[in-house]
């Protein structure tokens, strides 16, 4: 028996939402040549703001998930386990649409099985199966494990230098299971960032966000609520960047140390937006997020479909073709704003965009969940 729908938490749909603006910003920039430094990712070791984007969006999926589970009082059973398992199934394959899009350059030797979508919906699946069959403790214990096996796997079957690009476990792991071609190229070798076995300390991001509801829900002082994620969030923030000496902090293979770090720092923002959002009630200037936080998943598809048309179709310019994507960026950004500030604002003018039709959906109430 379900019990009735709880009241949305509008912290974590403004924080959800913000994640995903921040996503459509950095995936596509007018010139990848010309990008501001805290917009791109840390090439290895180390860490920046683009880094934070994707683990937080993570961590706000298991914050979300202790709100639905609410309604079936956090118990599995066929009915929730066939939920879990249709969604998981259905993003994974919207993944693989992403990757495939649009169609008719697919080569199926060279076919990247894996991606953004694909890690958040293996993320998804087993984070919610550990959750109701282990419920708190024992949630609390496989996060822990989950980190220190991982670290153990990274240095126990690594090449001698098993923190490296190329000898890494996860590259190992990827290769013997997808094969080399199926593989992500934009390291300049044969290397997936969302491979299959760094989606597992992925999985630990979705725990500490459904902990994180747990504590919200779980105290009726807010105020308490919000102490305790800032000081679980601090100290999780201390651990990762202690760990970090010994095991660097990494996005493309997701240490542990990345873990902990990523996630102090959600819970502790989340405690913010709490404290502004739902405690001082200052709520209007996170309206424009609350649009992206109630469609995220579709927003984001749609854009990463949108963005991959304005680079296919071309249009003649000065003799020659070019895609919309370029003649937008060359044509009516560059020769005023400069080749960085042109290439910003291409990102802005999509994230502009797609609020317009966030702002559609969100004013007719429809909420498209994937």
């Amino acid at each position: 028996m379900s019990s009735p729908n709880p009241k949305r938490l509008m912290a974590l749909d403004v924080l959800r939402g913000l994640t995903i603006v921040l996503m459509i910003i950095v995936n596509n920039p007018g010139s990848w040549s010309y990008v501001y430094a805290p917009l791109l990712h840390a090439k290895w070791h180390g860490w920046t703001p683009t880094d934070l984007v994707f683990p937080f969006f993570l961590f706000m999926v298991g914050t979300a998930m202790w709100y639905s589970f609410k309604k079936y009082n956090h118990k599995l059973d066929k009915g929730i386990s066939k939920k879990i398992l249709r969604r998981t199934v259905l993003i994974f394959l919207v993944g693989l649409f992403l990757n495939a899009f649009p169609f008719y350059t697919v080569e199926l030797e060279s076919f990247r099985i894996m991606g953004v979508l694909q890690r958040i919906a293996i993320a998804y699946g087993v984070a919610s199966f550990l959750v109701l069959l282990l419920h708190f403790r024992g949630t609390a214990i496989a996060s822990a494990g989950i980190l220190l096996g991982y670290w153990a796997i990274l240095l126990l079957f690594g090449g001698q230098d098993p923190l490296s690009l190329e000898e890494n476990t996860v590259r190992k792991v990827d290769i013997f299971i997808f094969g080399e071609g199926h593989l992500y190229r934009g390291f300049g070798i044969p290397f997936d960032p969302e491979g299959l076995l760094s989606t597992l300390p992925a999985v630990v991001n979705v725990l500490f966000g459904f902990m994180a509801g747990r504590i919200i829900d779980r105290n009726t002082n807010q105020l308490k609520a919000i102490l305790q994620l800032l000081i679980y969030g601090t100290i999780f923030l201390l651990a990762g960047l202690i760990w970090n000496f010994v095991l660097p902090i990494n996005k493309p293979i997701w240490t542990s140390s990345y873990v902990l770090v990523t996630c102090g720092l959600a819970g502790i923002f989340l405690a913010l937006f709490l404290w502004i959002i739902d405690v001082k009630g200052k709520q209007k200037w996170a309206h424009p997020f609350l649009v992206f936080g109630m469609n995220p998943l579709f927003i984001y598809v749609l854009a990463g479909v949108w963005a991959r048309i304005l680079f296919l179709i071309k249009i003649p310019n000065g003799g020659e073709l070019i895609s919309v994507k370029g003649w937008i960026y060359n044509n009516l950004l560059l020769s005023w704003a400069g080749p960085y500030n042109a290439s910003l604002l291409f990102a802005l003018h999509l994230g502009i965009l797609f609020w317009l039709i966030g702002l559609g959906l969100f004013r007719k109430k429809i909420f498209i969940k994937i």
